[in-house]
């Protein structure tokens, strides 16, 4: 087979739940987990950033396991490569990083054993890896990934995403999805569960509506995840009064957390950065692009 001497992949981070949409909305971010990759003897995993400093240089490392994985998956074997590997993405923080790293790892499969997969089949493997879509979705699809697992797959459709963007508050400690999701119910009242889930539906409504008011408003009233993941964060409140002081359209948890995201139109989102960068110093404050791409693959040269 003839390879690239090299390709640069990029796989964008993503939310997911945005409130309400427990296990079936992500977003994609324009933060970026990028992978330089070229064919070798053997498998070589080189870290040039300080959020992935200390994981494995060698095959034992989480996005060779993922290319060797989706490569069986697809009747393939994967061969040994050196991967240069970078991350805006930091670990644990709700911000899809096992999602973008399962997204590599079928791009690195995809690419060098020739694959030549569509976004469909992307989906099939990612979502039986992550068990749900909404991460993985917007890592594939970009935009806002609207899915549900079920027994034949995952279904995914993707929304363009446009005149708005993000802050996201990233406090210094890791929250394991296992932790968070310890702390949820198993079970929801009828009524509840029926009040939850109209507020998810209104919210993917409203953003194809454009109405980012509404959206914002339906981001705040989660029945399913966020009243028991709060005390787990308990500087989230602040962050919500603060954003929403500032012009922010709707505030929630990043995924299981700890990262809380506030979604506001592009005019606002310098005020509302700023305010919280001054009122969380301990913590990491961003201002984020919302993206409506997946994976960009190119050939260095």
């Amino acid at each position: 087979m003839n390879q690239p001497p090299m390709l640069r992949i990029q796989i964008p981070a993503s939310t997911a739940n945005l409130g309400p949409g427990f296990d079936s909305l992500g977003m994609a971010l324009g933060l970026y987990l990028t992978i330089e990759a070229s064919q070798s003897d053997r498998w070589e995993v080189i870290i040039d950033c300080k959020e992935l400093q200390g994981l494995p240089a060698d095959e034992s490392n989480y996005l060779v396991r993922m290319a060797q994985k989706a490569a069986a998956f697809y009747g393939a074997e994967m061969p040994p490569c050196r991967l240069k590997v970078k991350s805006d993405i930091p670990l644990a923080r709700g911000l899809g990083s096992s999602a973008s790293a399962i997204v590599a790892g079928i791009e690195l499969a995809n690419a060098f054993c020739s694959l030549k997969l569509d976004e469909e089949e992307k989906m099939r493997f990612a979502a039986i890896e992550e068990g749900h879509p909404d991460n993985v979705g917007a890592a594939i699809y970009g935009g806002l990934a609207v899915g549900i697992q079920g027994e034949n797959g995952a279904e995914v459709v993707s929304l363009p995403v446009v005149g708005v963007a993000a802050v996201v508050v990233i406090p210094a400690f890791e929250l394991k999805t296992e932790q968070s999701r310890s702390v949820l119910p198993s079970e929801l009242a009828f009524g509840q569960a029926v009040s939850a889930s109209a507020a998810s539906n209104t919210f993917v409504a409203a953003v194809c509506a454009g109405n980012w008011a509404l959206a914002g408003q339906m981001m705040e009233m989660d029945q399913f995840h966020e009243p028991y993941r709060a005390k787990l964060m308990p500087y989230f409140a602040d962050v919500r009064r603060i954003a929403k002081e500032y012009g922010a359209y709707g505030t929630a948890v990043s995924g299981a957390g700890p990262t809380i995201l506030s979604i506001a139109n592009l005019e606002k989102v310098p005020a509302i950065y700023d305010a919280l960068q001054a009122s969380f110093p301990d913590m990491s404050v961003h201002q984020v692009q919302l993206v409506n791409h997946g994976p960009v693959v190119r050939t260095i040269k």
